[in-house]
């Protein structure tokens, strides 16, 4: 047997569902079972959790979530869930989801969900037995299937990951979930890069197969080509009422969309995006790329004319914005003199730009190790994940140290209560970020 340091044996990594549960799904969960109960009492383990299902069950413990009695699953009222279905932006993909899916639980003992992204279930398909069978676990439109509300998950932990994620059996923190299996994707908005919802196959541990969350997958993206299809369209119509306003300028002036996204262009260099004011409203409005300017609504859009930057300074900075506002979707904000855009980060980047943003003279990668994961001999890990950081972040975030660019402004915006600070993360350095001073 191979070991580690020290000569201690290796456990075994536990299988993937996707390969294990599809061969032997009796077998699998009997294998997850033990695991389950052996972590959740503290014993000595036979197999290691997924990395995601591991990473899951530490951010429930950490919550307080008790594994054998989830908090009550709360419905909201009718008139609620129909406005959450119209604020979702999902309407438009929902046949996309419906006929991809169609095959996976048409007369069979699956059902299809589809969740915003708080988790909020908006919409189920399936059979009359198997909608009977989730009524009786809570699984009803309106119900809230976000992580801290009933444990790990195919669409909480989806959304807490912002990747596929497939559940299977006691892979679920909560135990009278263990009977089931689940497969959920995020879907994207292609506007903005912010997860809009999760679509969601779930049934009997029986039923699990290794080409569900592909085929879960393969759907979610479609729909968001889908989504990008219709943002064309939208531009197009916005143009087609733009454009021959703009021609009549007498200075420079761009159309852009209600997301800032450029239709047509006047007298002035092109940026495909702009980053508007939060507070977007017809006047006059300060914009980082283009100065002061006047601003005036258009059907779907606005009209921008730059007043040319005199009262300001003549190289704009680059600005960053952190935004943490809302613990389960960071945001971040970067607009600069070639352009704008919004990234949304994974937890683990996350974590690393609000410690990044609170050292402004850098961390080396055994700083940030002992930062994360309390042990800087992690380092390895954390220059992998700052490659990965930095291609989204080119010119920003620096090296030697890891740090955000000297010359950049950073803005960084916490939740209101310090104890929502990124609530998933374990990391050490957040954890005590989260404590008042």
């Amino acid at each position: 047997m191979t070991s580690t340091r020290r000569g201690a044996p290796r456990r075994r990594q536990a299988p993937e569902p996707a390969v294990g549960a599809g061969e032997d799904p009796a077998g699998y969960a009997r294998i997850l079972s033990a695991v389950y109960e052996a972590t959740m009492s503290g014993d000595k383990s036979p197999a290691r959790p997924r990395a995601v299902v591991d990473d899951s069950w530490r951010r429930l413990r950490k919550l307080g979530i008790d594994p054998e009695s989830a908090p009550p699953t709360l419905r909201m009222t009718p008139s609620r869930l129909d406005t959450r279905r119209r604020e979702s932006g999902l309407d438009d993909v929902l046949v996309q989801l419906v006929h991809g899916l169609d095959a996976v639980v048409d007369g069979g003992d699956n059902i299809l969900v589809v969740t915003d992204h708080h988790g909020t279930v908006l919409w189920r398909r399936g059979s009359t037995m198997a909608l009977g069978r989730a009524d009786r676990l809570g699984f009803v439109e309106g119900a809230t299937w976000a992580e801290e509300s009933v444990g790990t998950n195919g669409i909480g932990t989806a959304l807490a990951s912002r990747r596929p994620v497939q559940i299977f059996s006691a892979e679920h923190y909560v135990r009278s979930h263990h009977a089931w299996t689940c497969a959920g994707a995020p879907i994207r908005d292609p506007r903005t890069g912010r997860v809009l919802g999760v679509v969601d196959v779930s049934g009997p541990v029986g039923t699990v197969h290794p080409a569900t969350l592909a085929l879960v997958d393969a759907v979610a993206r479609l729909a968001e080509s889908h989504l990008r299809e219709t943002h064309r369209e939208h531009l197009d119509r916005l143009r087609a009422v733009a454009a021959p306003m703009l021609s009549r300028m007498p200075g420079p002036a761009l159309a852009v969309d209600s997301d800032g996204w450029t239709a047509a262009i006047e007298s002035s260099p092109f940026r495909p995006r702009l980053l508007l004011p939060d507070d977007m409203t017809p006047g006059r409005a300060w914009m980082p790329e283009l100065g002061s300017c006047d601003v005036e609504p258009l059907p779907g859009g606005w009209l921008v004319r730059p007043l040319g930057n005199s009262d300001h300074e003549t190289t704009p900075r680059t600005l960053v914005r952190l935004d943490l506002t809302r613990p389960q979707h960071p945001i971040v904000h970067v607009h600069s003199p070639s352009g704008a855009w919004v990234h949304e980060p994974t937890p683990r980047h996350a974590e690393i730009l609000f410690l990044l943003a609170r050292s402004r003279d850098g961390r080396t990668a055994a700083q940030l190790a002992d930062d994360l994961f309390g042990d800087s001999g992690r380092a390895m890990t954390v220059r992998a994940e700052m490659s990965r950081l930095r291609r989204h972040f080119s010119g920003v975030v620096l090296g030697q140290p890891y740090r955000f660019d000297e010359a950049a402004a950073l803005e960084v915006r916490l939740p209101g209560d310090p104890t929502r600070l990124l609530p998933h993360s374990v990391s050490p350095a957040i954890v005590r970020a989260r404590t008042p001073l």
